[in-house]
């Protein structure tokens, strides 16, 4: 398991519906360290604190496995790592096998699984189409927020270690199957 790709972005204002709205969806892969607190990645942005970032949400981890079937429903647009706003694109952490209440080490950080994440309409704005969040929502590749319980740095090419595994507690993709969000194969 390894960090593939670490993304951050600053707050930009975009046209929404016939106003402007802040969004820090606009992740971009960085080279070098960065350093990790409780509250984020050093420069990364989040425009509203009531639904993104904060200590539960420290960071968002996409694996970079989902990114062939993105690129497959979705042939001919861009899609570099970090464009479904993830901090982290990982090799190795599948939400099948990453249960809530995992502990990590990314890098030097220390960090608890939280929660799935369950896409607002700013990935919408992100993608110029509105299909996106219901299709991400259905395809069960949700990624996940992480805690930080110890600040450190991380890079791309770091290993991902499993500190802790929270056994009997339900994986990212239960809890997503749980809210209605993944089609039954």
């Amino acid at each position: 398991m390894r960090v593939v790709s670490v993304n951050v972005s600053s707050a930009r204002t975009v046209p929404w519906r016939g106003r402007s709205i802040a969004t820090g969806i606009f992740k971009e892969p960085i080279a070098g360290r960065i350093r990790v607190e409780t509250l984020g990645l050093a420069g990364d942005a989040q425009a509203d604190l009531a639904v993104h970032g904060g200590r539960a949400k420290a960071m968002y981890v996409y694996p970079s496995e989902h990114y062939p079937f993105w690129r497959s429903e979705y042939p001919g647009m861009e899609l570099g790592w970090g464009t479904f706003g993830e901090n982290l694109t990982t090799e190795g952490l599948i939400e099948t096998e990453v249960r809530i209440g995992d502990t990590l080490r990314i890098g030097s950080v220390a960090a608890t699984v939280s929660q799935p994440r369950f896409p607002c309409y700013k990935l919408g704005i992100k993608f110029g189409r509105k299909d996106i969040i219901e299709r991400f929502r259905r395809s069960g590749r949700s990624g996940f927020y992480v805690a930080v319980s110890q600040p450190g740095d991380v890079a791309a090419g770091d290993p991902i270690e499993v500190l802790d595994r929270a056994k009997g507690q339900p994986t990212v993709a239960d809890v997503v199957r749980a809210r209605g969000g993944e089609d039954e194969a």
